[in-house]
C-alpha cells in the first residue's frame, strides 16, 4: 500500500501542476510583462498629435479622464484610436475594457467596436470606420444584425485575417471571411465588460468577460494562424441609421514568455504575410444557430481537461480497487 500512497501523491501534484497551468492559459495581468507603450490606460496621458504621443485618433473619437468614446450616439459617426508604436513582439495579449451603450431599443442600435492589429494606421474606411482592404487581424464586436436570413443572435463577436485582398462583406456581417464567433450579451450591461485577444506561437484565441464573473470564457481558437510582427494596434467603431455610444475603458498589451525555435527566432518576422492555414476557406464553413464554429479541432486545453478526466478516472478505481482489497484482507484475517 506504501508504493500506492506515494503513487497517488505524485498523481494528485501532478493534476494540481497541470491545473494550475490551464487556469492561467490567460494572463492574470502581471504588471511586469505590462507594455506600457503599447497600452492605453486612465487618465490617457500620451494620447494626441504631438511627436512624444503613442496614441492618436480621428473622426468623432473624443477622450475624457474616465473613457475613450469613439462614437457619441448619434447616427452617421465615425471614429477610432491607434497605437503610434508598431509592436514587434512576436506572442501578445492584449485585453480591453469596453463599453457600448444607448438609448436604442432592442435591434435598433448598431453598429459596433473593431478592434485591429495591421500594417497601416489612420486610413478611414467602410469597415467600422476603418478601411477595408487592410493587412493584419480585426476582431469585430459587431451590434447589429445586416443578414436578415441569419440565424445568429447578436451582438456577435468575430475574427478576421486579411492580406489586403479580402473585403469585408458588410451584407453578411463578415461571415465569408471570418474565422470563427460567438455571441456575447455586451450592450447596456451595469458591470465591466472585457475582451481578450491573445497570440501565440500560431494560434490565436479571443476570449470574453462580459457576465460579470471575473472568469474568461472562450469565444475563438484557431491555429495556423500567422501574423507579421512591426504592426500597429488599434480600435474603431461607427454608427449608421443607428447608433450607441461606443467606449474603450483601457487597452493593455501584455508580453508572453515563449520560447521558439533556433528557426523561428532567426526568421525575419516583419516579413511575413498575414495568412491563416485552414484545411478549408472559411466561408466554407457552416455556423450552427449558437455560433459556434464546427469543424474546429480540439484544443491543448480541451485534449488535456479530457486527459484529465481519464486520469482521474483511473486514480478513483485504484483508490476503490485498494481499499477493496484491504478489507478483503482484514476480512480473510478475521477467519484464522
Amino acid at each position: 500500500m506504501g508504493g500506492f500512497r506515494a503513487f497517488l501523491r505524485a498523481a494528485l501534484v501532478f493534476l494540481t501542476v497541470e491545473l494550475y497551468l490551464v487556469c492561467c492559459d490567460i494572463t492574470d495581468g502581471n504588471a511586469e510583462h505590462l507594455k506600457r507603450e503599447h497600452s492605453l490606460m486612465k487618465p490617457y496621458q500620451g494620447v494626441g498629435s504631438s511627436p512624444t504621443s503613442q496614441w492618436d485618433f480621428w473622426g468623432s473619437t473624443l477622450v475624457t479622464s474616465s473613457y475613450v468614446r469613439l462614437t457619441p450616439d448619434e447616427r452617421s459617426k465615425q471614429g477610432s484610436i491607434w497605437n503610434t508604436v508598431p509592436c514587434y513582439l512576436k506572442d501578445w495579449e492584449m485585453h480591453v475594457q469596453f463599453k457600448v451603450h444607448g438609448s436604442g431599443k432592442k435591434n435598433l442600435h448598431g453598429d459596433g467596436i473593431a478592434l485591429w492589429y495591421t500594417k497601416d494606421r489612420l486610413h478611414p474606411g467602410p469597415v467600422f470606420s476603418n478601411k477595408a482592404l487592410f493587412h493584419g487581424l480585426a476582431v469585430f464586436i459587431d451590434t447589429y444584425s445586416n443578414d436578415d436570413a441569419t440565424d445568429r443572435s447578436f451582438p456577435y463577436i468575430s475574427a478576421m485575417v486579411n492580406n489586403g485582398s479580402v473585403n469585408y462583406d458588410h451584407g453578411r456581417d463578415g461571415r465569408s471571411s471570418e474565422l470563427g464567433g460567438c455571441s456575447a450579451e455586451i450592450r447596456n450591461r451595469e458591470h465591466d465588460t472585457y475582451l481578450a485577444i491573445r497570440y501565440s506561437k500560431g494560434r490565436l484565441t479571443v476570449m470574453v468577460d462580459v457576465d460579470d464573473k471575473n472568469e474568461w470564457k472562450e469565444c475563438i481558437d484557431i491555429g495556423g494562424v500567422r501574423l507579421p510582427t512591426g504592426y500597429f494596434f488599434g480600435a474603431s467603431a461607427a454608427t449608421g441609421d443607428l447608433s450607441d455610444n461606443h467606449d474603450i475603458i483601457s487597452m493593455k498589451l501584455y508580453q508572453l514568455m515563449v520560447e521558439h525555435t533556433p528557426e523561428e527566432e532567426n526568421l525575419d518576422w516583419t516579413k511575413i504575410e498575414p495568412s491563416v492555414s485552414l484545411l478549408k476557406s472559411p466561408k466554407d464553413n457552416i455556423d450552427d444557430p449558437t455560433g459556434n464554429f464546427r469543424g474546429t479541432p480540439l484544443t491543448g486545453w480541451k485534449v488535456f481537461l479530457l486527459l484529465l478526466c481519464a486520469l482521474l478516472g483511473i486514480v478513483v478505481c485504484g483508490v476503490v480497487g485498494a481499499v477493496v482489497f484491504q478489507k478483503r484482507q482484514e476480512r480473510n484475517k478475521r477467519f484464522y
